[in-house]
C-alpha cells in the first residue's frame, strides 16, 4: 500500500441514513477498495443487558469508546484489528472478525467523534442531520421490516433515547465537515424517498470545490433546483449548497463533471452510468429509485476523500 489508509467519518442518529450514503459512495470508490466499519459494533451491552441496566445503546458508558478509537488509530497506519460484531437483529455479540484496512476505510455509527483521539483518526467527517420527523419515518420503516419491531415500540425506543440524542449525538456536529441535512419538499411534506432535497452545510475546515463556477452564488434568492449561498452554523460561517429532488439530469449532470474535473483521472468514471449505485433508495415496496440529491452527496464526499488520498487535504 503506498498511501496509508483515507478515513472517512459518518456520524448520525439511529435510521439518519448512515448505511444509505455509506454504501453509494463504497460503490463509486470500488467494494474491493473500501473497508466498512460500523462503531456500533463496540457497545460494552447487549440489548437484554442495557434493558436491566436501564442505559441506551447512545450512552457513551454504553461502549467501548477507548478500544474504538485505538482500534481506529491503527486503520489509520494500516494495520489490522480484532473487531467486535453486533447484531442488530439478535441485539448479541457474534464472533470477532479480523479486519485489515483497504485504501478507503468507511466508519459509521453513533459515537464516532465522541472522543478527541477518535476523531483525530479521520481524513473526512459527515454528519448526518434529517429533520426529526422524517428520521422517525426512517426509523419506524427499517425497524419493523428488517428488526422485528411493531411501530408502538419503535416509538417508545425513540422517546426513550431523546434525552441521550440530545445530550451526546447531536453535540457532534460541530466536528463535521460536511452537514448532511435531507428534508421533504414543501409540497411534499409525506416524502421519504427519491425526491427529498438535500441542504450540505460545507464548513471550511476542508477544502470544497469552488462551486461559483458552476452555481451562481446569487441562486439562493432564487428557485433553481440547485442553490448555493453563505450561512452560519453554530455560530460559524459555512457555505450551503442545496439540491432539490426535482433537479434535472442535466442540472445534476454539470454539477458532477465540475466536482470531477479537479481530480483529471476521474472523469472517465464520473457518471451515473459508470457508477449506476450512486443516488440509488429503496422504495417503501422494495423497489429501486433515484435520488440526485443523494447522488450528489455521495459524489462530493468521494471527491474529498480522493482529494486527501492524493495528498491535496
Amino acid at each position: 500500500m503506498t498511501h496509508r489508509p483515507i478515513i472517512l467519518g459518518i456520524v448520525g442518529d439511529s435510521a439518519a441514513g448512515k448505511t444509505t450514503l455509506t454504501k453509494g459512495i463504497a460503490q463509486f470508490l470500488g467494494p474491493e477498495n473500501v473497508t466498512v466499519i460500523c462503531t456500533d459494533d463496540y457497545h460494552r451491552y447487549d440489548r437484554k443487558q442495557r434493558a436491566e441496566l436501564g442505559i441506551t445503546a447512545l450512552h457513551p458508558d454504553c461502549n467501548h469508546l477507548d478500544i474504538m478509537q485505538q482500534h481506529l488509530s491503527l486503520l489509520r497506519t494500516g494495520q489490522p484489528i480484532l473487531k467486535p460484531i453486533y447484531s442488530h437483529k439478535s441485539g448479541t455479540f457474534e464472533a470477532p472478525e479480523y479486519i485489515k484496512p483497504s485504501q478507503f476505510v468507511i466508519v459509521e455509527g453513533l459515537l464516532g467523534y465522541s472522543t478527541r483521539a477518535a476523531r483525530d483518526c479521520y481524513d473526512v467527517k459527515v454528519y448526518l442531520a434529517p429533520p426529526e420527523s422524517l428520521r422517525a419515518k426512517w426509523k419506524i420503516k427499517r425497524d419493523t421490516q428488517k428488526r422485528g419491531y411493531t411501530e408502538e415500540q419503535v416509538l417508545a425506543e425513540m422517546a426513550r433515547r431523546e434525552p441521550d440524542s440530545e445530550k451526546f449525538i447531536r453535540p457532534q456536529r460541530q466536528w463535521a465537515d460536511l452537514v448532511v441535512s435531507f428534508y421533504p419538499p414543501e409540497d411534499a411534506a409525506d416524502e421519504t424517498n427519491s425526491h427529498l432535497n438535500v441542504r450540505l452545510i460545507l464548513r471550511p475546515n476542508i477544502p470544497h470545490p469552488d462551486l461559483t463556477q458552476v452555481v451562481s452564488p446569487d441562486s439562493q434568492y432564487s428557485n433553481a433546483a440547485i442553490r448555493l449561498g453563505l450561512a452560519r452554523d453554530m455560530g460559524k460561517p459555512v457555505d450551503v449548497l442545496e439540491i432539490d429532488g426535482h433537479a434535472t439530469s442535466e442540472q445534476v449532470s454539470e454539477l458532477e463533471h465540475f466536482i470531477c474535473g479537479d481530480i483529471p483521472h476521474l472523469l472517465n468514471v464520473c457518471n451515473r452510468e459508470m457508477n449506476p449505485e450512486l443516488g440509488k433508495v429503496t422504495g417503501t415496496t422494495g423497489e429501486t429509485l433515484q435520488s440526485y440529491p443523494l447522488a450528489l452527496t455521495q459524489l462530493l464526499v468521494a471527491f474529498h476523500m480522493l482529494k486527501a488520498m492524493h495528498g491535496h487535504v
